[in-house]
C-alpha cells in the first residue's frame, strides 16, 4: 500500500569524512562560496512515476521549491530534468526484464514538459526544461543540459531530485567530470532507504563535490540577496 505520509531521509556524514577533507585541503568544504548568477539548481526526475510511489520523494518537494524560488530571486538558474521516452533495446529487456523495461522507458510520461513534472512545483519563466535519455543529465549526447548551462555561464550546480543513488549520483559524477563545481544538497534528494541515500552522500563528498543541507544553501542565497539590495 502506498504510504501517504511524506518523509525525509535521516541523512548523515560521519565525522571522519569531514576530517578527511579538512586534513586534505585545510577546510571542510571545497566550495565555501558561490556566485548565484553562475549557479544552477538541477532537479532530476521529479515526475509522477517516481514521486507518487516514494514518500521520500514527496517529502523533498518543499525543499526543492524553496531552493528554486530563492535561487531565482538571487539571479540563478533552475533546470528541471525529465526522463525521455527511449527506444526499447535487447540489453534493457535483458537487464530489467521486458515488462519492467517497458515501464521504465515510459516513466517520464508524454506531452509538454511542464505538465509532466510533479504537480506540486511552481515554475519560473526562465527555467530550463530538458529531457535526458540516460541516468545522468550530464552524459555527453544524452541530454542538452550542459550546452544550456554553458550558454548561461553556469559553473556551479546544486544537485537535487530522485533517486539519490541512481540518476542524481550519476549526474553529480558526470558534472564533476565536465568541470562543474558540484554541491549535492542532502535533504532535497530522495531514494528508497536511508542507507542507500547516505552511501551516495559519502561517495559524492569524498570524491565528486560538497554535500550541504538545504538550510545552509538557503542562508547563503539570502545573504547574497541582501548584499545586492540597496540600503
Amino acid at each position: 500500500m502506498r504510504n501517504p505520509q511524506p518523509l525525509l531521509h535521516a541523512w548523515q556524514l560521519d565525522d571522519r569524512e569531514y576530517r578527511r577533507q579538512e586534513e586534505r585541503r585545510g577546510r571542510r568544504f571545497a566550495y565555501t562560496s558561490f556566485d548565484p548568477t553562475r549557479t544552477a539548481l538541477v532537479v532530476v526526475d521529479m515526475v509522477p512515476f517516481f514521486v507518487d510511489a516514494n514518500p521520500y520523494a514527496r517529502g523533498i518537494v518543499p525543499n526543492i521549491q524553496h531552493l528554486a524560488d530563492r535561487l531565482r530571486t538571487a539571479g540563478g538558474t533552475v533546470a528541471w530534468i525529465l526522463p525521455a521516452r527511449t527506444e526499447r533495446t535487447p540489453v534493457g529487456d535483458e537487464f530489467h526484464g521486458p515488462e519492467a523495461a517497458e515501464i521504465f522507458r515510459n516513466s517520464g510520461g508524454t506531452g509538454p514538459l511542464p505538465g509532466r513534472l510533479w504537480h506540486g512545483f511552481t515554475l519560473g519563466a526562465d527555467d530550463i526544461l530538458v529531457e535526458k535519455s540516460a541516468p545522468s543529465a550530464f552524459f555527453p549526447g544524452r541530454c542538452p543540459l550542459p550546452e544550456r548551462l554553458q550558454e548561461r555561464g553556469i559553473d556551479t550546480v546544486l544537485i537535487t531530485g530522485t533517486v539519490t543513488n541512481v540518476c542524481c549520483e550519476s549526474s553529480a559524477r558526470d558534472a564533476c567530470t565536465l568541470g562543474y563545481r558540484v554541491i549535492m544538497i542532502a535533504d532535497p534528494n530522495a531514494t528508497g532507504r536511508d542507507c542507500d541515500h547516505n552511501a551516495t552522500l559519502r561517495t559524492i563528498h569524498r570524491s565528486f563535490g560538497d554535500v550541504r543541507p538545504t538550510a545552509e544553501v538557503l542562508a547563503r542565497l539570502l545573504a547574497m540577496i541582501e548584499e545586492q539590495t540597496p540600503a
